[in-house]
């Protein structure tokens, strides 16, 4: 009877796993079927180009898990590629199919003000043709309306609004916290204004931090307020009073927020959906089979009309993306791992026909290690006679700045935030908490530091100093490459160092950055340096190298994505107003494992 039982449980194990193996057969089937039935559908003869990017737009796009495509529902999770969004804009200007740019933006979650200026571009560009640019979504974010006025009319729902509030950096303060749980944390830095530090030692902002951060802050909002006003023609200063008397203009307007937003001329009308697909028709001049404008997504309009292959003998101008945290050793895409993108961008030196290399850095900092490796390997390729060229996009701070220092050329977009050049350590210890509760640490060592970064023992002395002489050494060194890469004494690199947050057009007044730019001009500039001329090459982008199973999910999770009309549009003001800070503080702690325990990282890197 135990056999026949044992049996019996042993047949239906069986029966179960063979179940399930047939299923993920299925579903492989499935998946092979979407990706490889997915082709483009040929082009109207007359449509627009519809920018509608769901999701974060990107440099570069993370390794995309089978877990992900189980809950294709929104897009909150999705990513698209800047550089998509503005190839498929610039192949459009002149496309006599394409007659209109629509850009409906309800599903966009974040851009960024540096991304929306280097996409602002290419729709400037395709401004000038003449072809009618239109702006469309149920509510705007402060993120999306800043990509909205790029357009030639703007239309909201009646019950939508424009959700502009300005920018700000808010944090916690947790010294008082520690101090009540008996956690010391000890900070070795060297930069005054390395504000890393400050949530871990005080209760409140410093009043240096807070004039820092003030300065960089106005310069980026300044930025974004003559955008809008230039391109709404609106009168200098109007958002700002708009925003500073908000609730008086809000009572003018009956409580009606759309109301408000409209006659403040922040948008041109106000329709409902059937109103704004009648006003899209009779602007196309084309409909499609169920009545609505005909509209040409843009990942299928890339995906068709961009070249596929390269001409072969063709010299080429490489791009390599650094995005994210830096850390050390192999690290997935969306962060930076030391040696993960030093071997990238050794490999793309020895890819034959590159003459030139553009490392577009996207990052906060991060591991003293990581940059150190990564600096190392560019200024090497440099020293063999390639140029190296950095683009810094949103954010280029601290280690982003680092390992710009390597380059022959740094260009930032004019909302880039870069500087934060001072380094920190940080070291908590537990021994009073555990005394507490009645645990102590007790033993012998060898030497007079053995046992002094354990976090149950208080901080040695001796370890202490140790710790920030190696601070301040590398501070040093930090100073030393920026003196030697930009030609400045230390007098002057210490009074631009400190720590000090900067906005690009600071950064580039005091000599810290060669140029404002996208990432083209970071390109061209490269091209230049190589001896290339315009025309006579080709520029590619290093993918990551993803492996055939990352590669097929990518494509499906495209596919689903481009297919699923889910949720996003209304929870992507929830997302982009605590989604993104949650993220930061996740990814700051994943990114806290230097060996040395020494980082340069900015904290406030982002409003």
């Amino acid at each position: 009877m135990i056999k026949r039982l044992l049996r019996g449980l042993w047949n239906g194990v069986t029966l179960v796993r063979v179940a399930l193996a047939n299923l993920l057969f299925l579903a492989l089937l499935l998946v092979l079927w979407i990706v490889l039935t997915d082709r483009p559908e040929p082009l109207p003869e007359r449509a627009a180009l519809l920018l509608e990017p769901r999701g974060v737009v990107v440099d570069e796009r993370t390794r995309i898990d089978a877990s992900g495509l189980l809950l294709p529902v929104d897009n909150v999770d999705r990513e698209v590629l800047l550089a998509d969004l503005i190839d498929s804009v610039d192949m459009a200007r002149d496309d006599e199919r394409i007659v209109a740019l629509v850009l409906d933006l309800d599903q966009m979650v974040s851009i960024g003000q540096s991304k929306s200026w280097e996409l602002g571009e290419a729709i400037a560009r395709f401004r000038e043709t003449g072809k009618p640019v239109v702006a469309v979504g149920d509510y705007f974010t402060q993120d999306q309306y800043r990509l909205a006025v790029e357009a030639d009319t703007l239309l909201i729902h009646p019950y939508g609004t424009v959700a502009l509030e300005g920018y700000g950096v808010f944090g916690n303060y947790f010294a008082e916290a520690l101090e009540k749980l008996s956690v010391s944390v000890h900070v070795f830095r060297a930069g005054e204004f390395k504000s890393i530090a400050e949530p871990l030692l005080r209760r409140d902002m410093s009043d240096g931090e807070r004039e820092i951060t003030a300065r960089w802050l106005g310069d980026l909002w300044t930025s974004y307020t003559d955008t809008v006003e230039a391109r709404r023609q609106l009168e200098p200063g109007s958002v700002n009073a708009l925003l500073n008397h908000y609730d008086e203009r809000l009572r003018e307007a009956g409580g009606d927020s759309a109301k408000l937003v409209l006659d403040a001329g922040l948008v041109d009308d106000l329709l409902h959906r059937e109103q704004r697909d009648a006003y899209l028709a009779a602007l196309v001049g084309a409909t499609d089979d169920k009545g609505r404008y005909q509209a040409v997504p843009f990942e299928h309009y890339v995906r068709r009309e961009r070249p596929r292959l390269l001409l072969p003998g063709r010299e080429t101008v490489a791009i390599v993306t650094a995005q994210g945290s830096i850390m050390p050793g192999e690290q997935p895409a969306g962060r930076i791992g030391g040696d993960t993108l030093a071997r990238r961008l050794r490999e793309t030196a020895e890819r034959d026909g590159t003459r030139a290399i553009v490392v577009r850095v996207s990052s906060g900092g991060g591991s003293v290690f990581a940059s150190e490796v990564i600096r190392e390997e560019m200024a090497r390729i440099r020293d063999e006679g390639m140029p190296v060229v950095v683009s810094m996009g949103n954010v280029a701070a601290s280690g982003g700045y680092y390992i710009a220092t390597a380059a022959d050329r740094v260009v930032a977009t004019p909302m880039t935030i870069t500087g934060s050049i001072g380094v920190f350590a940080a070291f908590p210890t537990v021994d009073r908490l555990l005394a507490r509760g009645g645990v102590f640490t007790d033993g012998v060592g060898t030497t007079a530091i053995a046992g002094g970064l354990r976090p149950d023992r208080p901080l040695s002395p001796r370890v202490a100093d140790a710790l920030q002489q190696s601070v301040d050494d590398l501070y040093e060194r930090f100073l030393g490459l920026v003196m030697e890469a930009r030609g400045m004494d230390r007098a002057t690199v210490d009074s631009l160092a400190q720590g000090r947050v900067l906005s690009a057009g600071r950064a580039m007044r005091d000599g810290l950055v060669d140029q404002l730019g996208s990432l083209d001009t970071a390109v061209a500039e490269a091209a230049k340096l190589a001896g290339l001329t315009e025309g006579d090459y080709d520029v590619i982008a290093i993918e990551p190298p993803f492996d055939s199973r990352q590669i097929l999910m990518q494509q499906l999770g495209n596919v689903l994505g481009q297919r699923s009309n889910g949720l996003a549009g209304y929870i992507a003001p929830l997302v982009a107003t605590f989604g993104e800070p949650l993220n930061r503080a996740a990814d700051l702690i994943e990114s806290l494992d230097d060996p040395r325990h020494l980082y340069m990282r900015c904290l406030v890197c982002g409003p």
